[in-house]
């Protein structure tokens, strides 16, 4: 399957599924501009090449209204999805929905890979993983010993928070537009911090040279609102955007601007999901990332 012939599919579509092989997707609101599809398509034709029994493997996307959510977990099951990927904004409602939480994932609170079992989904988290794998590759830098200013509080921002002081972070400021729900994060990553110092952007003084962070939605759409100003802040170290599509947002031009090395989230993308498809295939990630990535150069 294409790119160019890779549909948006929807509810409706799922109802009538008769698909015969077997079935992975990814979940969102929106969902065009994923290119999932391509990476994790890519990866299951070079492992068909090999194993045939990859052959009739098929992973496609869903734009599922978050509403809807409840009602198209148990439908996926029912039609014989054998796993799913979610991203904005179904990793934290989906997580009261799943049969089971990996031990990995529990501390996060979202999970962006679903992994079938007999009576339901079990949910995990890849996002940290591919945050980690991505800043290495991208930027030459490890999340152990940094200043980490986090934009978010969402899942994708869970996942990022939760590596952070697993992997040894000197500090973690995260800033969120809505109060309440960087209140929450804040409260659940407590008990994590083992000492490293977590606050509010604003709650503390902003160590110098640090790593910026965005794991919001903020860029996705042209015309979006800068997530920080980037020029009103101590001087960062570098920024990473997780967004990829579009492959330059408005933070990561001001980035630019500014002479700060910066780097997009398709490095993250790649990583996260060749963990997920490691989790489905039970075939080591290392050995999906490269296809993965030639699969989305240009």
């Amino acid at each position: 399957m294409s790119a160019a012939t890779d549909p948006v599919l929807t509810l409706r579509d799922l109802e009538g599924w008769n698909f015969a092989g077997t079935a992975l997707a990814v979940l969102g609101h929106p969902i065009a501009h994923s290119l999932s599809p391509r990476m994790h398509n890519a990866a299951l034709a070079a492992l068909a090449r090999v194993e045939p029994r990859f052959g009739s493997w098929r992973y496609f996307r869903f734009d599922i209204d978050p509403a809807d959510l409840p009602r198209a977990l148990p439908l996926f099951h029912a039609r014989g999805f054998h796993g799913l990927n979610l991203t904005v904004p179904h990793k934290v409602i989906a997580v009261p929905l799943l049969k089971e939480i990996d031990p990995a994932a529990q501390p996060v609170g979202a999970a962006n890979t679903l992994v079938r079992r007999a009576d339901g989904w079990r949910g995990c988290n890849t996002d940290g993983y591919g945050l980690a794998a991505a800043l290495r590759e991208t930027l030459g830098r490890d999340l152990r010993g940094a200043h980490v200013l986090l934009l978010g509080a969402g899942g994708a921002a869970r996942g990022a928070a939760v590596q952070c002081l697993q992997d040894g972070c000197a500090s973690l400021t995260i800033a969120n537009r809505t109060a309440q729900n960087l209140e929450d994060l804040l409260h659940e990553l407590t008990p994590l911090a083992s000492g490293i110092p977590v606050n509010a952007l604003g709650a503390a003084k902003l160590p110098g040279d640090t790593l910026v962070v965005n794991a919001t939605s903020s860029g996705l759409k042209p015309g979006a609102p800068l997530p920080v100003d980037l020029a009103a802040l101590p001087r960062p170290a570098a920024v990473f955007d997780m967004i990829y599509n579009p492959p330059e947002t408005p933070l990561l031009k001001q980035a630019r601007a500014l002479g700060l090395p910066a780097a997009n989230g398709l490095a993250m993308l790649v990583h996260q999901g060749a963990k997920a498809l490691a989790q489905w295939t039970s075939m080591p990630a290392e050995r999906h990332a490269p296809v993965m990535t030639a699969a989305l150069k240009p």
